[in-house]
């Protein structure tokens, strides 16, 4: 028997473990195949704020969480004598025409309203000039460049190594990997797993990013053509190039270009709704890695050292699924963070543990919360 049953060995299951052993809770993860073998062992790593116009309360959460990251992480390296691969390189956001120019000079006044926290100020500025030659090139940035202090990177792989190795020395927390979720009882309490052993718990928290939506599907009773979320597949590479790693990350109409540490630059990441291969490379991410040479003149003759594919999860509600399901109380989801789970992940799976105690995270987005989404599952 596990106080905590937690299912997922990703992002998003591993910091809801760190969480439960700061609280004391045994715990029981249990990941179908490896650590990291779902979206969350992908190569991308950025981690880029909202924009700072129109605020709210999605905009402050995420604000905050991304702010506090950095400490989150240094504790854990640390502890671990590990790197994560965390900087807070900034983000380079070219402007090929005079309207964005005029938009990103407004928003230059919204960061300085926005983007403060404890005497900390971070900027939106607006300039003329590269982060370096060719970083990026300049006809992309005609009308300037945006250069946001407020955007990081962290190597996905590595964080999640790190996060691993701190919940292996924990002394709460226990990780089986190959354990594949067959069936989950959350009135009894009962995990059982597609080897045909089963696991009683108190508590279990979902955090299986796409594979947590057939187990939720299952309980609502609806028809196979409606589902608490979806698979959006991304396409990322990682080039080998002579780059300075503390160059900031740039992105441009949905391209990123994230340099990591050994002069490593990841660049991605499609997003594909419709889609025949769901670990396979094809056509878009060729195009997305030629959008990415012309940019970026640096990366022209840089060598493919990896090329990776995977399914990320997006929630009904388009939001991350957090907390207490409606109809059973032994029941938490933490999952449909999409493309922002590397920046919330350690706050989303704060919010569940505390839940779990009986505090309100009043910060929390409504849209976020479980219910919410189950609330349109059965609308729709």
């Amino acid at each position: 028997m596990a106080d905590l049953l937690i299912v997922g060995g990703g992002i998003m299951g591993l910091w809801a473990a760190v969480m439960a052993e700061r609280a004391g809770l045994k715990t029981v993860l249990v990941e179908r195949d490896r650590i990291g073998a779902g979206a969350s062992g992908g190569v991308l790593g950025a981690l880029m704020p909202y924009m700072p116009d129109r605020w709210d309360i999605k905009k402050q959460f995420q604000f905050d969480a991304l702010v506090s990251l950095e400490a989150e992480i240094a504790g854990l390296e640390a502890q671990t004598g590990m790197s994560a691969g965390y900087r807070r390189s900034g983000r380079l956001m070219p402007l090929p025409k005079p309207h964005l120019r005029t938009i990103a000079l407004r928003h230059e006044q919204d960061a300085l309203a926005h983007w403060r926290q404890d005497g900390k100020q971070f900027f939106w500025h607006v300039q003329d000039d590269p982060a370096a030659a060719g970083w990026p090139e300049s006809e992309a940035m005609a009308s300037g460049v945006v250069l946001d202090t407020l955007a990081a990177r962290v190597d996905p792989r590595r964080l999640l190594a790190v996060l691993a190795q701190f919940l292996r020395q924990s002394r709460h927390v226990r990780i089986e990997e190959g354990r594949a979720l067959g069936g989950l009882d959350p009135v009894a309490g009962k995990a059982t797993f597609r080897d045909g052993q089963s696991l009683s718990f108190g508590t279990c928290i979902l955090a299986a990013g796409v594979q947590s939506f057939p187990h939720l599907d299952a309980l609502e009773h609806m028809p196979a053509s409606t589902s608490s979320g979806t698979a959006v597949k991304g396409q990322a590479a990682v080039l080998k190039a002579d780059i300075d790693s503390a160059l900031p990350v740039i992105f441009m109409d949905g391209l990123y270009v994230v340099p990591h540490d050994n002069g490593l630059v990841a660049v991605g990441s499609t997003s594909e709704n419709s889609f025949a291969e769901p670990l396979s490379n094809d056509v878009l991410l060729e195009d997305l890695l030629m959008r990415a040479r012309a940019v970026v003149p640096l990366l022209r003759d840089a060598p493919i050292v990896e090329r990776w594919a995977g399914l990320r999860p997006k929630a009904i509600g388009r939001d991350p699924m957090v907390g207490r399901h409606p109809d059973h109380e032994r029941l938490y989801t933490l999952t449909g963070g999409f493309k922002i789970s590397f920046g919330l992940a350690h706050r989303l799976a704060a919010s569940v543990i505390g839940e779990m105690a009986g505090r309100t995270d009043e910060a929390l987005p409504g849209s976020f919360h479980c219910r919410a989404h189950v609330s349109l599952l059965r609308a729709s």
